[in-house]
């Protein structure tokens, strides 16, 4: 019996302007644990999705598995049994999807001992995930920015203050298709230009701590001022922590928010955020978390 466990954290994509291209690792994980044994395949799923994740074939974690073994010319295991335990929610805009590509993915390299290199799997996460800015944070931890050209993906990890943030996730159905489709197709050049000196103003904001750059810059107009009339309550809960002086904006494409403040504004900015959103009869799940540096780790074998 050959086993391994995987650690992924959450991320949160975007930033504000960075659309597509930025993104930090979060203090929050999925534990997936993958060993060899007997003749059949089957998963067991605890915590976060455990009522909703496939548990055949259409499981992300188990196809992220079996590409791997595919792409490395290896003879399809006889018998598997994955182990998740999440604490990511899903279709959050937290990167559960990424989280489960990335142990796929880390799970059978770790088992055919390593034929990819991490930036190997980074290409193969990308193309199963559709764009790196989940799955490079992820996978390398920290503040990411990357970037594709055609089959290369460029990153650099960026310097990163010690920050903390509320993350607050209501209970909404708002799934990547419909993230999508709230999206123009076409950008006036004058938004365009908006987004790329607020990008490289955010991550000057991240990198120094200065909240009050970063509660400036943090604004976008490529894709946040359109999914956010879609998410019922979520522009009000943005309004209540701008009021109180966080930076805030849409994790990834929703439906969370995230806030950075200072450290004892924190809670106040917790519960006017979730007011706002129970006031729209909805329910929600606030976090306090910090980034998580490390990225993906793996642990020893129980």
């Amino acid at each position: 019996m050959k086993s391994i466990t995987w650690r992924v954290p959450a991320t949160t994509a975007n930033l504000g302007p960075g659309f597509d291209c930025l993104g930090m690792a979060l203090d929050l994980w999925n534990e997936t644990s993958f060993t060899l044994k007997g003749d059949s395949i089957s998963i067991e799923i605890q915590g976060e999705g455990h009522n909703l994740l496939p548990r055949n074939g259409q499981n992300l974690i188990l196809n992220s598995f079996l590409h791997l073994y595919e792409r490395a010319s290896a003879p399809r295991p006889r018998g598997l049994h994955i182990l998740a335990n999440n604490k990511i929610p899903i279709s959050s805009g937290m990167g559960s999807s990424a989280s489960a590509v990335l142990a796929g993915l880390l799970g059978a390299n770790s088992l055919l001992n390593e034929p990819f290199t991490q930036n190997e799997i980074l290409i193969l996460a990308t193309e199963l995930e559709g764009h790196p800015d989940n799955v490079a944070p992820a996978l390398m931890g920290g503040l990411v920015v990357s970037v594709q050209k055609e089959k290369e993906i460029f990153t650099k990890e960026l310097p990163l203050a010690n920050w903390e943030m509320i993350v607050v996730t209501p209970k909404v159905s708002w799934t990547t298709q419909q993230a999508r489709a709230a999206l123009p197709g076409q950008v006036p050049l004058a938004d365009a230009v908006f987004n790329i000196g607020r990008t490289t103003l955010v991550t000057q904001a991240l990198a120094s701590g200065d909240l009050n750059l970063l509660r400036e810059m943090m604004e976008d107009r490529l894709h946040q001022c359109h999914r956010l009339k879609g998410i019922r309550g979520a522009e009000a809960s943005l309004n209540s922590a701008l009021a109180l002086g966080a930076a805030v904006a849409l994790s990834g494409s929703g439906p969370s928010l995230v806030a950075f403040a200072e450290a004892d504004q924190l809670k106040n900015i917790k519960f006017a955020m979730t007011d706002a959103f129970k006031k729209a009869d909805i329910e929600v799940e606030a976090r306090r978390l910090r980034p998580n540096l490390a990225g993906c780790q793996s642990l020893p074998s129980p």
